[in-house]
């Protein structure tokens, strides 16, 4: 039975990893049929123009799950702990009677150092919060179960691989030899880590890969679970080994492969970093039409193959009689180049690389006017944690959470917003840190986007880099190159520093709180200052005055 609490409305929040803005046909795709992202869109808002704070996994997601920039909570890469005590959504939520709920990745590694001088038990409700970045965890499985010489990637137990060797896939790792590859021609293993192997089928019955394993741990979530609750549903793809089952391997050919979005020009005397990134290993395979070729209609597959158990969702949500009271929030983390500006995989800030979907369904009458709309507002990914507060009931903690909440644009009202999205990355742990022989404190980039011009900043004494989106909307020329738009530069240089500004740190005492403060300490009887008592009102020296209750004077 569905949970008919009155005014009770859940969210579940869907993340999909590294899926581009563009691979969905509501967004425009030419050939990728996505009728189940089309139909979330169709029953609310589609925001064209969302920007994640950083284009990598963990730095993203740490901002998604706090509402706070990385250089606020300062998980800025991949395996960079979120330290303890950073405010998370589920501490928000909780605070307001609202479950938050993992199901799939977050990427988190835990401050195991704080956690440890804090003398927090890892086994203990805390301790275990801590380390699923605040969320109770349902299940988690951040997908990776690559392994070499040095042992596993990721450290934790598998739960999707424990669930493929309960289905008899013989192997201790069947994710990497079953759900991660295929067969080749005498019968080996065809790993989806090598790119050739893309147009291969997986060795895996489709029931049994991640997108409907994961699909269906949601739906026996959802059947269990008390209201109100936030479910965040992560899944792992359609992010690489670019590799899917059949029937979605053979569904998109080399005739869907769009040519790539890059233009000779880039590569002429380009920006030291972005030079770098051109120069590395992944852009280099990007830059082969073959890679290309087998890739993209693999990814193409996957991404289907995520749309129709979306689908499978929907429908459970609609016969449960759960969609009007559910919430649906559909992004991702961050793009994927795909041979877009000579690059592969994510990490610089043009559009395919760090702009991704979003589409929120609002059951609730108030969002009735914007059904079937978008809306191209500067979105930040931290404004999802600022409406899901909103949503819980909540007042958003505004110098805790940096973003801004969705609702009134969901309500068809025109708040007074940004006007610019910020993004960081830093590219420390990197090979192209040492390439360009910065040290890690200096490997830092910056960009600041105003809806029609967008800057990276780079620090270590680089040039910036400038496009203007509305004359050149593939961003091939560098306007930064020469002089001529030195004015728009400065422009955005002072957005942010205005940025660079703000008040990130202190978490602890809100506005509120603070104004509340003002003037309590004289009602304690701390009263510096005065002259003769007479410029404060007499109540508040009464303790003050009388006739003393003993002299010592001549003693």
């Amino acid at each position: 039975m569905a949970d008919t609490t009155k005014n009770k409305v859940n969210i579940l929040f869907i993340m999909y990893d590294q899926l581009r803005f563009d691979y969905l046909s509501c967004a425009g795709h030419p050939h990728l049929h996505t009728p189940n992202f089309d139909r979330v869109a169709g029953m609310g808002v589609r925001f064209t123009n969302a920007y994640v704070q950083s284009p990598i996994c963990g730095a993203s997601r740490m901002s998604f799950y706090t509402g706070r920039y990385t250089s606020s909570h300062g998980a800025q890469w991949n395996g960079f702990p979120l330290r303890v005590g950073e405010h998370t959504m589920g501490d928000h939520l909780r605070r307001e009677g609202m479950d938050c709920w993992l199901l799939g990745k977050t990427h988190m590694k835990a401050d195991a150092d704080g956690i440890a001088r804090l003398g927090l038990s890892p086994d203990s409700e805390i301790g275990a919060r801590q380390a699923e970045c605040g969320f109770d965890s349902w299940i988690r499985d951040d997908g990776l179960w690559a392994e070499g010489p040095d042992g596993f990637y990721d450290e934790k137990r598998s739960p999707y691989n424990e669930y493929l060797k309960s289905k008899g896939y013989p192997s201790e790792n069947p994710w990497a030899d079953f759900a991660n590859a295929g067969i080749d021609e005498n019968g080996d293993v065809a790993s989806g880590w090598m790119f050739a192997n893309a147009d291969k089928p997986a060795n895996i019955r489709e029931k049994d890969s991640e997108t409907p394993w994961l699909t269906q741990k949601t739906i026996e979530f959802i059947e269990q679970a008390r209201a109100p609750w936030c479910a965040h549903v992560s899944f792992i793809k359609p992010h690489w080994p670019y590799i899917v089952p059949a029937p979605y391997h053979a569904i998109y050919g080399t005739n869907h492969v769009p040519q790539p979005t890059r233009h000779e020009v880039e590569q002429d005397s380009p920006h030291p970093v972005f030079g770098a990134y051109m120069g590395n290993k992944i852009a280099q395979a990007f830059q082969r039409e073959d890679v290309r070729q087998k890739v993209i209609p693999a990814y193409m597959g996957l991404i289907k193959q995520c749309d129709d158990q979306l689908g499978v969702l929907l429908e459970y949500l609609e016969t449960s009689g759960r969609m009007d009271n559910t919430m649906i929030v559909l992004t991702s983390d961050h793009g994927d180049y795909l041979g877009d500006h000579w690059l592969g995989e994510k990490d610089l800030f043009h559009e395919p690389s760090v702009k991704v979907p979003m589409i929120i369904y609002d059951p609730r009458p108030e969002a009735d006017a914007t059904r079937g709309t978008t809306c191209d507002a500067l979105v930040e990914s931290i404004d999802l944690a600022a409406t899901f507060v909103e949503v819980a009931g909540g007042k958003v903690p505004d110098h805790i959470i940096e973003g801004r909440s969705l609702l009134p644009w969901l309500r068809g009202e025109t708040p007074d917003w940004r006007e610019f999205a910020i993004s960081e990355y830093d590219y420390s742990a990197t090979p192209q840190c040492v390439k360009l022989g910065l040290e890690p404190r200096d490997a830092r980039l910056f960009m600041v986007f105003d809806g029609r011009y967008k800057l990276m900043h780079a620090e270590g004494g680089f040039r910036p880099m400038l496009f203007d989106l509305q004359e050149d909307p593939e961003e091939f020329h560098d306007l930064a190159k020469g002089d001529a738009h030195q004015a728009e530069i400065d422009r955005l240089y002072g957005y942010l520093a205005q940025w660079g500004r703000r008040l990130a740190q202190r978490v602890t005492k809100s506005e509120e709180d603070i104004k509340a403060m003002r003037g309590r300490s004289l009602r304690k009887g701390i009263l510096p200052f005065l002259y003769d008592g007479s410029e404060i009102p007499e109540e508040l020296t009464e303790n003050y005055r009388g006739p003393a209750p003993k002299s010592y004077l001549d003693t």
